[in-house]
């Protein structure tokens, strides 16, 4: 051995042990080895640098952008309540479509921000179907770990060893050359999910972490730093039995704007959103103003602000005069709201210019951009807004309205009124940090995503090329803004990426990807290409489950291109084996943040992922060494 290749072994199990401890972190680890490595002598400081201009960095960073423009958008969001509308109350349906869903989404953007879209929605599906969270939560963890096998850009491990190939002056991978091998171990995982979540079944106890959940009903009392949830609201204010849905029929009301038809808050009404198709499958929920025109089919949600009986008397008034047919919120009319419409607590200052008049005779509507659906003198909510009713200091009202407005309310940019000190915001509620900002712009979201999967798989640009293309797509047509772009990029993932690639180049020229090589052929002597891929995975997997999965496919795709050069075969089953091992990080807590994620909410122990893991590893190993030879042969 020499003294080069046991400077950059040793660097190497400094890394690694790092790694394992989680001290300090994994990119200052990628940092520190950015150091060392040139220090060392084995290669330059130009070399080591190089990491940072890398493809496969750069197009990470363009993913991260591409997958934030998703979530702005609230195309990932839209995808969780189709789930829910699916789904009903089948726990094998929930776990089937909560996995696939992950998967799909999981290969196009980040999978951890798939997972923590997702948390929300599956404790909803498993309220609204009464079943234990814990049976949902490990599946999606599961799914969105297979979304790495499902296309090129479904994890930066595909990409570590697709540039490496590159590097060596071989074709690479194309965009779904990883789906025929990621979609039987999909189905093979489904099949074991609904097996398996049997296994997690044991006495409930309270939860050791609570993630969000938005279903209707009272949330547990929230620590400190937990905001108040739409939900909580709608049931201290008693909302539900105080809300109409008026449908417009088709030969009624439509093609007129909403200022026509008579409802005022003056008469106890409030018209909060107005839900209507938006293209063949799809519905949205706009804002209503004075100069909406009516759509054949329109949902309009109406509060009834007045006392009880009187209001919805009047409502049902309203509705027969206009031939609009009335019937109370559906199931899930929460969610469904919180897509265009917010609600906000605030508090009537004591100097403010309200006191002594009525929300109606204030115009705070006008003002304000928002409603009054609820209000509290001192602790107690009232049963109504009385419309002539005079507001007194120290009033907690409920307003709602667009998320604009209620974002002003948090900011320097609030109404006039709310930098007079007229209005004290009280509460924004939690879901405030999930509604899409940019959720008019989802079809150019979609028309990015699509530009860049269709160039990547015909190769009419390089695969960076592609996913830049996609980027400008999304800057230019506002789906994300220059700030919001930078914000996205995980500078954590990027350092420690750029930071360990050059190991590959060190490995490779002090021979230790050589030595490597002649280890593995040595321990499965005579095995044949099989048994070397049977290893080769094994190995990967091992240590997919002690250091990230980027860093082992920087560490191994080069070792994986020395064996195939010494058997002789094609290079490319060899790194597709690397890769679909390093998405298998399904036994460990720790192994990967999407299961991070999930531990706290499901209530996890760590023996439940070793219970239900370990047979999909195995899965996914028999469909490496089984059918990555038949569809790329040695």
């Amino acid at each position: 051995m020499s003294p080069d290749l046991a400077i950059v072994l040793g660097l190497l199990a400094a890394a690694s042990a790092m790694f394992v401890l989680n001290r300090p972190r994994m990119d200052i680890v990628g940092f520190l080895m950015l150091l060392a490595l040139p220090l060392s002598g084995v290669i330059t400081a130009r070399e080591a640098l190089g990491g940072f201009s890398d493809p496969s960095v750069v197009m990470i960073a363009a993913l991260f952008v591409i997958g934030e423009g998703l979530a702005r958008t609230g195309v990932a969001a839209r995808l969780g309540d189709l789930l829910v509308a699916r789904a009903g109350r089948s726990e094998g349906r929930l776990i089937a479509l909560m996995m696939v869903a992950a998967a799909l989404m999981g290969a196009v953007m980040s999978s951890t921000a798939v997972v923590a879209i997702l948390i929300p929605v599956a404790l909803r599906m498993a309220r609204g179907a009464g079943v234990s969270p814990r049976r949902l939560l490990m599946p999606l963890s599961v799914g969105a770990l297979i979304s790495g096998m499902m296309a090129l850009v479904g994890t930066p491990a595909n990409l570590v060893v697709h540039g490496e190939m590159i590097r060596h002056g071989l074709d690479g991978f194309g965009f779904f050359d990883f789906t025929p091998f990621g979609v039987p171990v999909l189905l093979g995982a489904v099949a074991w999910m609904l097996v398996a979540r049997r296994l997690l079944d044991r006495p409930e106890r309270a939860p050791a972490g609570r993630g969000p959940d938005p279903a209707p009903g009272p949330d547990p009392a929230p620590g400190p730093a937990s905001p108040p949830g739409l939900a909580a609201w709608a049931e201290t204010y008693g909302l539900e039995g105080r809300l109409r849905i008026l449908e417009v029929p088709l030969d009624a009301a439509a093609g007129r704007p909403l200022s026509e038809l008579g409802l005022h808050a003056s008469e106890g009404l409030t018209l909060l959103a107005v839900e209507r198709k938006a293209g063949r499958f799809a519905r949205q929920v706009v804002s209503p103003r004075p100069e909406t025109l009516l759509d054949p089919g329109d949902l309009l949600l109406i509060a009834a602000t007045g006392p009880g009986a009187t209001a919805l008397e009047e409502i049902e008034r309203h509705a027969s005069r206009l031939g609009l047919v009335s019937a109370p919120p559906p199931p899930g009319w929460l969610g469904t709201l919180a897509r265009g419409v917010g609600m906000a607590e605030i508090l009537v200052a004591p100097d403010s210019g309200l006191i002594g008049k009525s929300p109606v005779a204030s115009r705070f509507r006008t003002r304000f951009g928002l409603s009054v659906i609820g209000l509290r003198h001192g602790r107690a909510p009232a049963a109504a807004v009385a419309p002539e009713e005079p507001l007194q200091p120290g009033d907690t009202l409920l307003v709602a309205g667009p998320w604009r407005a209620i974002r002003a309310l948090a900011g320097a940019g609030g109404p006039a009124g709310a930098r007079a000190g007229e209005l004290i915001p009280l509460a924004l509620p939690a879901e405030l940090a999930d509604v899409a900002p940019a959720g008019p712009r989802a079809p150019w979201a979609l028309a990015a995503l699509a530009t860049m999967i269709v160039l990547m798989v015909t190769g009419w640009t390089g695969n960076v090329e592609a996913a830049l293309i996609g980027c400008l797509i999304m800057g230019m047509s506002g789906c994300i803004d220059a700030d919001g772009a930078y914000r996205s990029l995980h500078w954590r993932s990027l350092m420690l990426i750029a930071g360990m690639l050059p190991f590959a180049l060190a490995l490779e020229r002090t021979g230790g990807a050589a030595l490597a090589a002649d280890g593995l052929l040595a321990a499965v002597s005579g095995a044949g290409p099989r048994g070397t891929l049977a290893l080769l995975f094994a190995l990967t997997m091992g240590l997919s489950l002690v250091m990230s999965n980027t860093a082992t496919a920087i560490l191994l795709a080069p070792v994986a291109l020395e064996l195939a050069e010494r058997l002789g075969a094609s290079p490319a089953p060899f790194a597709m084996t690397v890769a679909l091992a390093a998405s298998t990080a399904f036994m460990t807590p720790v192994a990967s943040p999407v299961n991070m994620l999930v531990v706290g909410p499901g209530d996890y122990r760590f023996m439940d992922f070793v219970k239900v893991g370990a047979p999909i590893s195995l899965l996914a190993m028999a469909v490496a060494v089984g059918f990555v030879p038949v569809l790329l042969p040695f």
